[in-house]
């Protein structure tokens, strides 16, 4: 069984009612615990609450020079 904590996040609000979730996360198992990054796109129902869009979503490892060259390349793309 794994559990998920998250430490941390910020939501980035675009459109009518979209937002981009950025979110620093953990999940732990007996195995040992392994952090990660997690971007999640998602949309505010008509009750202001968060709803997640399936499938619109990525987690990469959190590893510094990893995160340096994914951040360099959204920055030219």
């Amino acid at each position: 069984m794994v559990d998920f904590k998250t430490l941390g996040s910020e939501d980035i609000k675009f459109g009518k009612n979209n937002f981009i979730e950025v979110a620093r996360k953990v999940a732990i198992s007996d195995e040992g615990e392994n952090e990660f990054i997690s971007v999640s796109r998602g949309f505010f129902n008509e009750e202001g609450e968060k709803r997640y869009s399936k499938g619109k979503n990525i987690a990469l490892p959190s590893d510094k020079d990893l995160l340096d060259k994914v951040a360099d390349l959204l920055k030219t793309a």
